[in-house]
């Protein structure tokens, strides 16, 4: 079972997900949320390292976050790059962004209901 983390955007003082599975392993990140009938309010995926989705194989839209490396260690504060609203399901493009290390996908709506926009800081912490 994969560790379980929070995200939240400390620029705004909102969370993103409560219940965020850690996608770091090979097997996470291979299977993403394929298969998965839906992905319920305050979950997410995270996926460390990454600069890129696609949609193949999904049965549901997301939105994603994409944000740059730690600023200050491994646990520390990402900034946001690029945010993507509603992505639909099974759509081949890969979306990719340039100095990204890190994609959380998230539920639709998450984006704007946590006010997240591009330079926010989000952080990822280890659940309690």
């Amino acid at each position: 079972m994969s560790r379980r983390l929070i995200a939240h955007n400390v620029s705004r003082g909102t969370p993103l997900a409560q219940r965020l599975e850690d996608g770091a392993s090979f097997w996470a990140k291979f299977m993403g949320l394929m298969g998965r009938a839906s992905l319920p309010e305050g979950d997410g995926l995270w996926l460390p390292g990454e600069n890129g989705i696609h949609m193949l194989f999904m049965r549901f839209p997301i939105d994603v976050v994409f944000v740059s490396e730690p600023s200050d260690g491994p646990n520390g504060r990402r900034r946001v790059l690029s945010i993507r609203h509603a992505l639909p399901p099974w759509r081949g493009i890969v979306w990719r962004v340039a100095g990204a290390r890190g994609v959380l996908e998230l539920p639709v709506g998450t984006i704007e209901a946590s006010g997240t926009a591009v330079g926010d800081e989000i952080a990822i912490d280890p659940a309690e």
